[in-house]
């Protein structure tokens, strides 16, 4: 049995990609087409053979088990079912043919982070990327400047070989992609320089993107056409720009609505206040009513997020907590013995938080622990 390493000058252990080299740069040298020593086309048929094998995972492991590389069958030559159709209703060429050389090109994904201000009111952005775009040398040919594709002598242009064997029920033909054209059914002789015969080259390039408000963290926007050229100059894929919303310093996002904690003195909660505060809008003034409870909230409208699919924006939630002095001079603790004296309270005065209570504290104090983290 032939040395097919031998044949193509590779290692036993060198990887597809590696065969795969090193049989693209013996095919060009040694194709009829483009080598006119009468040699050339045996040559050409030994390391095509060679490379159906040494590219064939199956294939390979048997001939390197020391086995028929064409055989399945343990002992004997194998056949699937495909191969059996193959056999009784032509080989299945007329049906397949050669593969097309402009192809779809494959989408893309890319990740932009934006602020909560950018997420809200929407923001333009440009993307810098690196792609595969046409070959302009070429125009995604793949051909060198005034050439084309010579049909492949081999297959004579129908992309596939066809091999009798034989199996338990007699001679079966099978057909199977030209390992000599890959089974484009024909040849790039002379390759553009730029792209070596692809079609497209890598670049970078800058493509502008409006994001619409009110997106977050999850959302794709998809662009048409804006990913990697085919193969073959095809059209190119699509570009999905995936957002990444990043945390604000003290704002929480609640799907469309906001919230902000914040904390009044004592004083401020019993007495009421006007209180300023930091919103996407720049600042804004709310109203503490008297008697103000700590861990209760005031709902601004809208000034929440842009809703992303509707009109309108959500609400910005403050929470108000109450800061309870801890240390007192004396006139301070006289003061507040004279209050607590005439509103008739007493240390022994305790009230029971009812179930309602319970769940609004606990879902303050479940905001504020996600606030803080």
């Amino acid at each position: 049995m032939a040395d097919y390493y031998a044949t193509l000058g590779v290692d036993r252990d060198s990887s597809f990609d590696e065969i795969k080299k090193v049989y693209r740069k013996l095919a060009r040298e040694y194709h009829p087409d483009v080598n006119p020593d009468p040699n050339a086309s045996e040559k050409f048929k030994e390391i095509t053979t060679a490379y159906e094998i040494l590219s064939d995972p199956e294939k390979r492991q048997r001939y390197d088990l020391g086995g028929d590389p064409f055989s399945q069958f343990s002992g004997g030559q194998n056949f699937g079912f495909g191969d059996i159709m193959d056999a009784f209703f032509g080989g299945g060429s007329s049906n397949r043919g050669p593969r097309a050389r402009m192809r779809a090109g494959q989408d893309a994904l890319i990740r932009v982070e934006l602020d909560l201000a950018e997420a809200c009111f929407g923001a333009e952005r440009e993307l810098n990327l690196e792609t595969a775009v046409s070959c302009e040398k070429c125009a995604g040919s793949g051909c060198a400047n005034g050439t084309k594709p010579n049909m492949c002598g081999i297959c004579k242009g129908r992309g596939e070989t066809q091999q009798v064997t034989r199996s338990i029920i007699g001679q079966v033909m099978t057909s199977r992609p030209c390992a000599a054209c890959q089974g484009y059914g024909s040849v790039i002789s002379d390759p553009c320089g730029e792209c070596a015969g692809d079609g497209r080259v890598r670049s970078r390039k800058v493509i502008p993107i409006k994001i619409p408000a009110g997106v977050e963290t999850g959302n794709r926007i998809q662009m048409s056409g804006a990913g990697e050229v085919g193969p073959g100059g095809g059209p190119a894929g699509d570009l999905y720009v995936e957002i990444i919303e990043a945390p604000h310093e003290f704002l929480v996002r609640d799907g469309n609505n906001l919230h902000i904690s914040i904390i009044i003195p004592m004083t401020s909660a019993a007495l009421g206040c006007k209180v300023q505060i930091d919103t996407l809008d720049g600042p804004q003034e709310i109203t503490i009513k008297p008697g103000f409870v700590s861990g209760g909230t005031v709902v601004v409208k809208d000034l929440g997020m842009n809703k992303l699919r509707g009109h309108g924006r959500g609400d910005l939630i403050v929470h108000v907590e109450v800061s309870t002095p801890t240390k007192l001079n004396k006139e301070q603790e006289e003061l507040l013995k004279s209050l607590a004296k005439a509103r008739g309270e007493s240390g022994e005065d305790v009230e029971i938080h009812t179930r309602a209570n319970q769940h609004s504290a606990g879902f303050f104090g479940r905001f504020r622990d996600a606030f803080n983290r």
